[in-house]
């Protein structure tokens, strides 16, 4: 099996097990249409993938924890809601379709990011797997942290305060790596800890996810210039609209695309240790030239 078609199994994976998730439950008015509008709109699934292959590289089954992979994808679709509301960025379209506000309206839209967040944490509490409990405390306590105030919360913060604001390059830097790379690290590092790894593994695998979730980064900075917006599914220069400062404002698209290159290559040399990284190398280096 090829690198691509593991890649593509793993989100056939990911796709099946989310379509099952809320089937069954009890409609209270339209909360739960509103939660799946969101979670089975397709994407990338770049965080449950990770979370996969890092724990199968550290040696982990990697189907086993299949519910765990699907409840950071929970986690990612909730803060995509929110970020999209009126309050926020005020997005009409992802990923080719009109936003979860612009169908349900902005106060269901709250509620269903709300509704995915708790969702994500239920999902890996209750789930029926072989594993020693200190590992699931463990993994979801990494998730978490990656998703509060010290994380995705706290980057989204900075990056409405940086709106109409010039921004240094440390500043821009440390919104991204809290709002961007605190998830990918987390899904990373869950991979490991439910697989059993060490703390030498852990930190590698760290290192991995947050050179590999900044080079994601810069990469969708230069998609928002000169990406295609039928690929995107959604408008191109929404950063310049907002007046947001970006790793292209401040470099170039030039110098950006050398960054991509260079932390790519980095995440790829954390992983030396590993017995067989190879796809995870391969999934850093396909992401460098990714038109989505």
């Amino acid at each position: 099996m090829t690198h691509a078609e593991r890649m593509q199994q793993d989100r056939e994976q990911v796709e099946h097990w989310l379509r099952q998730c809320f089937a069954g439950r009890e409609p209270h008015g339209d909360i739960y249409d509103a939660m799946e509008y969101s979670l089975l709109a397709g994407g990338k699934r770049l965080r449950p993938i990770l979370l996969l292959e890092t724990c199968r590289m550290c040696g982990g089954d990697a189907e086993a924890v299949l519910p765990f992979a699907c409840a950071v994808e929970m986690l990612h679709t909730y803060s995509l809601i929110h970020d999209d509301l009126p309050c926020m960025d005020n997005d009409d379209l992802r990923r080719g379709r009109p936003t979860n506000h612009k169908v349900y309206g902005e106060a269901t839209a709250v509620l269903a990011g709300d509704g995915l967040l708790t969702a994500c944490f239920e999902t890996m509490l209750e789930a029926q797997v072989d594993l020693p409990a200190e590992r699931i405390v463990a993994a979801a306590g990494c998730l978490a942290r990656a998703a509060g105030a010290r994380g995705m919360v706290g980057g989204q913060v900075l990056d409405m305060a940086g709106e109409g604001h010039a921004l240094a390059l440390a500043e821009v830097e440390e919104l991204q790596q809290l709002k961007t790379g605190a998830l990918i690290s987390a899904a990373a590092e869950m991979g490991c800890i439910l697989a059993g790894g060490s703390e030498d593994q852990r930190a590698a695998v760290r290192r991995y996810a947050q050179k590999l979730g900044l080079a994601f980064q810069i990469q969708d900075d230069i998609l928002d210039v000169e990406g295609d917006e039928t690929l995107m599914g959604k408008p191109l220069g929404s950063d310049q609209e907002n007046e947001k400062t970006t790793f292209v404002t401040l470099k170039g698209v030039e110098t950006c695309r050398e960054l991509v290159a260079k932390l790519t290559q980095e995440a790829m040399e954390a992983l030396s240790a590993f017995p067989d990284p190879s796809f995870l190398c391969w999934l850093a280096e396909s992401l460098v030239g990714r038109k989505n």
